[in-house]
């Protein structure tokens, strides 16, 4: 029996046009594609399901949960606060990781949309935040953690900025003057981070001794972080834009035999529960991870009771803890 899925094939398309062109819905489909899906169609003699149809026409009770990185704690926790604030509701949450890779994140917004859920909480990859503004959703959004550049979608953020400024500002005021900045390469919270990084050094006349956009993951913050150790000139503090980074720098002192926070301070972006067991423990910008993930929550559903509403964005505020890892 032909299905949805041979006529996507056919036509070189994803389920969801293909179920888009069927539902005749408003969403954006080019002429080209909807006349290949209806051609696609006729030849193979595909006869849809309308009762399935149908029935797939009411939203579920399900909503979706698109994250960059499972394995980062802060991802992990607003993915705990986002199912607790869901279940709350009535609501039950299908999660997606999409390792920072723009195909695994393109089949799982069409994967997500053939389920029918009732709407997405999304951190998109850097390659989707810049072509967002002609992303045209058929479900409801709301992004968390990235920006994007689209002005009709509900955001949830940090302010980056202000707490980079922050976390640079207590190094410098604890003595530290080489300061090397490690920020991922995969989303546009590292950016706003390393202006407010740039900024604090500027406004106490000094330049950042190394600056390394890389990959937000433990081993390359490990190996980056052991190349600039191994220099005769060492940087005496490390900043870090994310938790995966911090660990790998950690590691990466303790490997050159130095000492933290002697010889090398270490602050970073979020709270984990390694960073306050280790010695010293970890100071950090710590994420309400609690808050963006109950707001994003929120604020989805609001969406969904009133898809015509003026669109928010909700900047929060992240606290800096300041621990042994960066008073020297």
């Amino acid at each position: 029996m032909i299905n949805i899925k041979d006529v996507a094939k056919a036509a070189g398309v994803s389920t969801a046009t293909v179920s888009r062109v069927l539902a005749n819905t408003d969403s954006p489909v080019r002429p080209e594609t909807k006349e290949r899906v209806l051609k696609a169609i006729n030849d193979l003699g595909y006869r849809p399901n309308l009762v399935a149809r149908s029935l797939r026409a009411q939203k579920t009770a399900k909503i979706g949960l698109v994250v960059s990185d499972i394995r980062n704690p802060f991802f992990t926790a607003i993915s705990r606060a986002v199912e607790d604030a869901a279940y709350e509701q009535g609501y039950s949450v299908l999660m997606c990781n999409t390792d920072e890779n723009p195909d695994k994140e393109a089949l799982y917004l069409d994967l997500l949309h053939d389920e029918n859920v009732a709407g997405v909480i999304f951190s998109p990859t850097h390659q989707f935040s810049e072509g967002a503004k002609e992303y045209n959703a058929t479900i409801p959004f709301v992004f968390v953690d990235r920006t994007v550049k689209s002005r009709h979608v509900d955001m949830v953020l940090l302010d980056n900025g202000p707490a980079a400024y922050d976390l640079t500002t207590h190094l410098i005021e604890n003595g530290y003057r080489k300061i090397a900045g490690l920020f991922g390469n995969a989303s546009t919270t590292s950016p706003e981070r390393n202006r407010g990084f740039n900024k604090a050094l500027k406004d106490h006349d000094l330049t950042p001794f190394a600056t390394h956009f890389i990959p937000p993951r433990i081993q390359q913050g490990y190996e980056t972080a052991l190349a600039l150790l191994s220099q005769t000139d060492k940087p005496d503090a490390i900043f870090t834009s994310n938790s995966m980074l911090t660990a790998g720098a950690f590691r990466a002192i303790r490997d050159a035999k130095l000492s933290v926070p002697k010889d090398v301070g270490l602050v970073g972006f979020d709270e984990t529960t390694w960073g306050e067991l280790v010695e010293p423990p970890i100071t950090v910008i710590a994420q309400p991870t609690e808050e963006i993930g109950r707001t994003a929550t929120e604020l989805l559903f609001q969406r969904i009771a009133d898809p015509s509403r003026s669109p928010k964005t909700i900047i929060l505020n992240g606290e800096l803890h300041i621990r042994g890892s960066s008073v020297r």
